[in-house]
């Protein structure tokens, strides 16, 4: 049987995970990590992007996150963000209409603020897409 690791993923509405799994990939801050069984502890912060959990059996879960922080213990990994959302259930329309706007007010470039907080709408819609596009790409 292969080595597995508890995962709690919690938004600020619910958790959306709570399990054992054989790996973990999140987006951190500098890129993309992997943690398998038995990590060196580390705490780093998420950008938005796709968390995949790699389940006993080889399936893989897919759960949307706003950005947070990440975890890991030796034999637990936990992953808080403000919004978590399980891929499938992510809506593509909304995300594109969120895209949009956000795109219109930089290009409108009305306060310095406002530009920021567009361009972290950006690029929370633009990570919503990827993580549905890699859903679409697998389901195939």
């Amino acid at each position: 049987m292969a080595m597995t690791i508890h995962v709690d993923i919690v938004s600020a509405e619910k958790e959306l995970y709570s399990g054992l799994v054989e790996m973990v990939f999140a987006p951190a801050r500098e890129g993309e990590v992997g943690i398998a069984p038995r990590h060196a502890p580390l705490m780093t912060t998420l950008r938005p992007g796709e968390v995949r959990l790699q389940l006993p059996g080889g399936e893989e879960e897919s759960i949307y996150v706003s950005g947070g922080i990440l975890e890991v213990q030796p034999h637990i990994v936990t992953i808080l963000s403000d919004t978590a959302v399980r891929a499938e259930e992510l809506d593509e329309a909304a995300a594109l209409e969120a895209k949009k706007r956000a795109e219109e007010a930089i290009e409108k470039r009305e306060a310095e603020m406002d530009i920021a907080k567009a361009q972290a709408e950006l690029a929370e819609a633009i990570a919503q897409l990827h993580a549905i596009q890699r859903l679409r790409k697998r389901a195939k």
